[in-house]
């Protein structure tokens, strides 16, 4: 049930044919991880709140840096030494008070991914290392979780919704992240964000694009991405979308199924 007050404050949803009032309290009702308040977990995080998703929790155990300000909009120059989970907080709660906001700090690791992903419907994740992002497909996948995975390059991003604990219209298995990434790639080929730089604006557009996912997933309306990867070129501001299907060799839910729990992450 929605109050008087929610019911203004969405009011540009609930208009919405694709929303209303039964999507807007499907968002109230969801329960949303984001993995790094950093610069794509900042903008997803706050579009996620402004949308009116219920319980909202985050995962993130470093400090905010100056270095950071300059794309990760939910912290500002006071927040400089604090936590970032506790920045965030601060803002989400400024932001929409209807929300329980839930900070996790610490880092996600085999210890207590499976517990804490397990308390979320949707994880949205917006790490920035390889190790992370194959720990936590892993674990949504193990906990039957639906996964909104982002990535960001240079001048180059990527963008797919995974559900491969789930079957699609045909019957058949949905493919898993390693079905679209079998391997990361060797240590040191992918230089980091402080070594070649980012566009802050960029962060900003992929991280909406991952709360928007994220809210059409809740909702329900559109065509998602499950099976689709969008890629977008900043330098020449390009959108292709591919399609990817299930990997029977995958070691998750292919045909000789290997990683049963996340010990393999240890």
């Amino acid at each position: 049930m929605l109050t008087s007050e929610e019911l203004e404050r969405y009011a540009r949803h609930i208009v919405l044919r694709e929303v209303g009032g039964q999507g807007q309290a499907a968002l109230k009702a969801a329960k949303v991880l984001v993995i790094g308040a950093g610069g794509l977990g900042a903008p997803a995080l706050m579009y996620l709140a402004a949308a009116g998703v219920g319980t909202l929790g985050v995962v993130d155990d470093d400090t905010v840096s100056l270095s950071n300000l300059q794309r990760q909009i939910i912290h500002a120059t006071p927040d400089v030494g604090h936590l970032k989970t506790q920045s965030a907080a601060d803002k989400i709660r400024a932001l929409n008070p209807h929300v329980e906001f839930i900070t996790h700090d610490t880092r996600l690791d085999t210890s207590n991914a499976m517990q804490i992903i397990g308390g979320y419907d949707i994880v949205v994740d917006g790490s920035d290392n390889f190790t992370t992002r194959y720990l936590v497909s892993d674990a949504c996948y193990l906990a039957g979780k639906t996964l909104v995975a982002g990535a960001l390059g240079i001048f180059d991003a990527s963008l797919t919704t995974i559900r491969a604990h789930e079957k699609n219209a045909e019957g058949a298995s949905n493919p898993t992240y390693r079905c679209l990434f079998p391997e990361a790639p060797p240590p040191g080929t992918i230089p980091t964000c402080e070594e070649a730089g980012l566009v802050g604006a960029f962060a900003g557009v992929l991280g909406s694009m991952m709360a928007l996912e994220a809210i059409r997933e809740i909702v329900g309306f559109g065509e998602g991405l499950v099976g689709r990867l969008l890629m977008i070129d900043a330098r020449a501001m390009r959108f292709e979308t591919l399609r990817y299907t299930r990997d029977p060799s995958n070691p998750l839910n292919g045909d000789h199924p290997t990683i049963r729990d996340l010990s393999a992450h240890r």
